[in-house]
């Protein structure tokens, strides 16, 4: 079940432009300003979180947390590996 859930996320996400990223900050801006904040905060999280970042989650609070959340760890497989999370 663990494999298979790491499987549909890394699926999902993906790495992004500079510009990409921006363009994904001012709509959750927008979201947020217009009171969609569980909105906003799910297009966030489809932001790739640094490499560095993401080990520190991993090791802070665990990978279930990663991989509950949602959140895009695209950068984080390029620098340690597709299966990072289950090492």
């Amino acid at each position: 079940m663990y494999n298979e859930r790491v499987e549909v996320l890394n699926m999902k996400h993906r790495l992004m432009t500079e510009r990409e990223k921006i363009e994904i900050f001012k709509k959750t801006l927008e979201l947020e300003e217009s009171g969609k904040a569980e909105e906003a905060k799910a297009l966030q999280r489809t932001v790739p979180i640094p490499a560095y970042l993401a080990k520190i989650f991993k090791e802070k609070v665990g990978a279930d947390f990663l991989i509950q959340g949602g959140y895009n760890l695209a950068e984080a497989e390029v620098e340690y590996g597709q299966d990072w999370l289950t090492r």
